[in-house]
């Protein structure tokens, strides 16, 4: 080992001797002094020695290389490391939803593109699946202009749609975008809203259900997707459609395996080719320009479509300049950039022109934007990154887009070409290790001012947001004067927010991370993915515990347990607001404690642990009415009344519930007015008073869809499908159930879709249509297991247990009874008991067993009066009815009878009521 290494010092000792003399060589060559000797024969022979030149560095390159590999210890390779779920703020990849502007420098590429569509059509003629098409090349060589190009060539044949997706996979600084993000952000792209895209903590899973739900969305579609910058085949199979009738572009700068692909090699242009291209881009004719300059020119360039435009960018500028003039500049430019690899010397000497030819304020301003973290820029991010005024970005803007410095696409953004970012990154850098920090201070306190304002406009009437920092009050901000208008600029800049959030905690900017998280909290609650928004959170509570900020902590750990809530993870939820709750008793912030035991007894309420709920929403009202906090209240209020009502307390469930309904209205809080008329609507039909539950449900329905909130809409819908089965509407119930299952399955809202299913199996049940109902009952009962919710899950054990009756099924109905009781009488639910009660009876009393039945109907009884609940009272009576008729008992079963059909007329039900009309009207002739 040690002679190896003495061996490879020679080699390198005497390499760089040898490397040395001929860089002198070629430096001298044109110089006017001479070397004496052979030497001088070398320098009258230029050429020659850049040969040896190279000569020599290879066989240098080589022999190391050998030297090296000899003898050196077999290393396995290390496993790739798997980013872990919240460990670092999450990306969003952007999906452009159609095709970027085709290009004019757009040169030949005939073969490529002759090949390209002969491929799509002999596939779409013969009815065979379309394959995958990659085009791979070097950097700069045109491989996303010839993707581009070719879509808008193709576009006609795909007429369902085009998309355009960077998967970021060798842009500098950044990583490549996951494919679970990409997945979700193709869905939102086609349409899916966020609620419904799947999300979670096992990634390999949210990752297959997205892809499913992927190919679903595009299966019998003929689209056009474009998958642009690719890391590896291993990033991209996620996002392949399953349709047969999808073409798939994807670029990458490798070579990527895959059996079913069809690779299109994009080389460099032919050096005709590039000429032209050349000569078109500079305005000036061919005539007028010395070929043999040119093609020297194009050959500096590698004949690279980007270098070559540049340069002709330079030339078309610069009326007084030759062809020959720019050759020199470019020449001297190459030597001073001859750090940069092989690969791309050229074309960095190309930039160098470019840049050079700015103003000194242009350069700063270009230099600014290579430290941008996100993907996308516009005027007001751009004058934010170099402190200018937005005006003076714009002519910044404009400008480096003349000197194709910059892209233009829609909506007046620009981007970065990757090469172009890192050698823009590279002079920042150059001007001190604090650049980087200072960019991303400037633009994140631009995003800082823009979200205050904007989280003005989504926030409930009455909510607080959070304010952006003094800095941020310095910056412009683009108008933003409704809550389209807001949502419109969230959704337009979330990837960017996300990754300038990233940079700010590569960096260790604790502070920024903070603020920036509990900005885009407010949106990142309404439009998700709620998977990033958990990442980002843990990353802010991170950020906290660095800084030693316990409220920011606090605060972080909110936003996380109500997040957690929306995907159902409820323990997650509960240890993360309880932890909350901690940390604001310890700084003594009451509204912040107050916000996290509403939020935690909401939880509680999901679960069915009422009393924890019930307690965590009486502290939390105290604290609101301590603090003045009005919204805080009526939360607490309405909240606490959904836990009277479940557990059966339907007075003082009806008293909350207006006492909230009253300040919401004073604070003009439409969404929580409709809220508290929902549930007010669900209290009144369990009181049996069904004309006012079905108006309360009507007006919470239009205030709704007044607000757009679909989910509600669909809740609302399944209330008022309840009263409408319970008057003896079987028909608008069912109306009502399928169109909340549509909504409920269209976002993604997995328990109010369960709620549906469970309603649609109940009137499958009173329809007759046994086997469809155990179908859907037992699909709602796994469901609601899925989702922990005990309550659900002993309503749909009564209603399946009813259902495997009607079957037949005596023993396993009875069983299914006796665990949606155990369940009720732990939640101390006692309406749900009587119902369940009542269907028991109802069971035993068809299959002969009277007096067990009547016992059943009786327990019934004494629960529905108690509480309050005439249906489920109007069933027990008539239970009893049936039971001393058929015992011989007909007296005493006729005044049950009556009793039982004078409630159901009082209620409105008449066709409970008929039935029993018909039992006693032989008997009462």
């Amino acid at each position: 080992m040690r002679l190896r290494r003495g061996i490879s010092v020679a080699v390198v000792a005497a390499g760089g001797a040898v490397t040395t003399m001929l860089v002198g060589l070629v430096t001298n060559a044109v110089s006017e002094s001479e070397w004496p000797g052979w030497l001088g024969w070398l320098q009258r022979h230029g050429w020659f020695s850049f040969a040896l030149l190279g000569g020599a560095m290879v066989g240098l390159a080589v022999l190391l290389a050998a030297l090296s590999e000899s003898g050196a210890p077999e290393r396995r390779a290390a496993p790739t490391p798997q980013p872990e779920e919240g460990a670092a703020p999450p990306g969003a990849a952007l999906v452009l939803r159609s095709l970027p502007r085709d290009t004019t420098a757009f040169t030949d590429r005939t073969a490529e593109l002759e090949a390209l569509v002969r491929s799509v059509r002999n596939s779409q003629e013969s009815g065979e699946a379309l394959p995958v098409h990659v085009i791979d090349g070097m950097p700069g060589v045109g491989k996303t202009t010839f993707a581009v190009h070719a879509g808008h060539v193709l576009s006609e044949r795909f007429p369902d749609g085009q998309l355009f997706v960077n998967l970021n996979g060798h842009t500098t600084g950044r990583p490549p975008v996951q494919a679970t993000e990409a997945l979700a952000s193709l869905l939102a792209a086609t349409g899916v809203p966020a609620q419904r895209i799947p999300a979670g903590d096992d990634l390999g899973a949210v990752t297959e259900a997205r892809a499913a739900m992927w190919r679903s969305q595009l299966a019998n579609k003929k689209a056009l997707l474009i998958l642009d910058n690719a890391a590896s085949y291993r990033q991209l199979e996620p996002l392949l459609p399953g349709g047969r009738h999808c073409l798939v572009l994807v670029t990458s700068r490798k070579r990527l395996a895959a059996y079913e692909e069809v690779v299109l090699p994009v080389e460099a242009l032919p050096a005709e080719h590039a000429v032209d291209l050349f000569v078109r881009l500079s305005g000036r004719s061919a005539e007028s320009l010395d070929r043999s300059v040119l093609e020297q020119l194009v050959e500096l360039c590698g004949y690279l479509p980007l270098g070559v435009s540049l340069l002709a960018a330079r030339l078309r500028h610069r009326p007084s300049w030759s062809a020959e003039d720019l050759r020199s500049r470019l020449v001297t430019a190459r030597d001073r950039l001859g750090e940069l690899r092989a690969g791309e010397r050229a074309v960095a000497a190309t930039f160098s022109l470019s840049y050079q030819d700015l103003t000194p304020e242009r350069q700063h301003f270009f230099r600014c934007l290579g430290l941008y973290p996100g993907t996308e820029l516009d005027a007001f991010s751009g004058a934010a990154l170099g402190s200018v005024s937005v005006a003076a970005a714009r002519e910044g803007l404009d400008t480096l887009y003349d000197a194709h410095l910059i892209e233009e696409h829609p909506g007046s953004r620009f981007r970065l070409h990757d090469l172009l970012r890192d050698y823009a990154r590279g002079l920042a850098d150059e001007g001190g290790s604090m650049a980087p920090v200072h960019a991303v201070q400037r633009v994140c306190s631009y995003y800082l001012a823009v979200l205050a304002v904007a989280n003005r406009h989504i926030a409930r009437n009455g909510a607080s947001t959070p304010n952006s920092p003094d800095a941020a009050a310095q910056v412009e901000t683009p108008p933003i004067d409704s809550r389209t208008a807001a949502l419109g600029w969230l959704e337009d800049e979330r990837a960017n927010v996300l990754a300038c959030i990233r940079r700010a905690n590569d960096l260790a900017l604790h502070e920024l991370v903070i603020h920036m998280a509990a900005a885009m909290a407010p949106f990142l609650r309404q439009a998700g993915p709620w998977d990033q928004a958990v990442g980002l959170h843990r990353i802010a509570a991170e950020a906290a515990r660095h800084t030693g900020d316990r409220r920011a902590l606090a605060n972080a750990l909110a936003e996380l347990g109500v997040v957690r809530r929306f995907m159902a993870a409820y323990p997650e939820a509960i240890e993360a607001l309880n932890e909350a709750v901690t940390e604001y008793e310890a700084v003594g912030e009451k509204r912040g404690k107050a916000d996290a035991l509403n939020q935690v007894g909401i939880v509680w309420y999901m679960t069915a642990d009422n009393d924890a709920s019930a307690q965590a929403q009486t502290e939390a009202l105290a604290l609101y009415r301590e603090v003045g906090d009005r919204l805080g209240q009526a939360n607490a209020l309405a909240d606490l009344g959904m836990v009277r009502r479940q557990t059966s307390r339907f007075d003082t469930a009806v008293a909350a519930q207006t006492e909230a309904l009253a300040i919401y209205q004073e604070l003009g809080d439409r969404y929580g007015e409709a809220n508290s008329l929902r549930d007010l609507g669900v209290v009144h039909c369990l009181l049996g008073e069904y004309q006012l539950a079905a108006q309360r449900h009507r007006e919470a329905f239009d205030i709704y869809q007044e607000l757009d909130d679909r989910v509600h809409q669909a809740y609302a819908l399944n209330e008022l499908g309840v009263v409408r089965r319970l008057t003896g509407d079987p028909t608008g119930a069912r109306e009502a159930h399928t169109q909340a299952l549509e909504y409920f399955t269209e976002l993604g809202e997995r328990f109010g879709r369960t709620n549906s299913v469970r309603y649609l199996g109940v009137l499958d049940r009173m329809d007759g249509n046994v086997t469809e109902a155990i179908r859907l009952l037992d699909d709602a009962l796994g469901s609601y297991r899925d989702l922990g919710s005990r309550g659900g899950e002993a309503a749909a054990l009564g209603e399946l247990g009813a259902a495997r009756g009607v079957a037949g099924e005596r023993d396993g109905a009875v069983e299914l009874f006796r665990r949606s009781l155990d369940i009720l009488r732990e939640l101390g639910d006692r309406c749900g008991e009587a119902e369940v009660l009542n269907h028991w009876g109802t069971l035993l009393h068809s299959s002969g067993d009277w007096a067990a039945a009547r016992g059943l109907f009786e327990q019934a009884l004494g629960l529905a009066r108690d509480i309050r609940c005439p249906l489920e009272e109007a069933r027990a009576l008539e239970g009893i009815g049936r039971c001393d008729w058929t015992a011989g008992e007909r007296a005493r079963g006729e005044g049950a009878l009556r009793e039982a059909r004078d409630v159901y007329r009082r209620l409105g039900v008449g066709g409970a009521a008929d039935v029993v009309e018909r039992l006693l009207a032989p008997r009462s002739e």
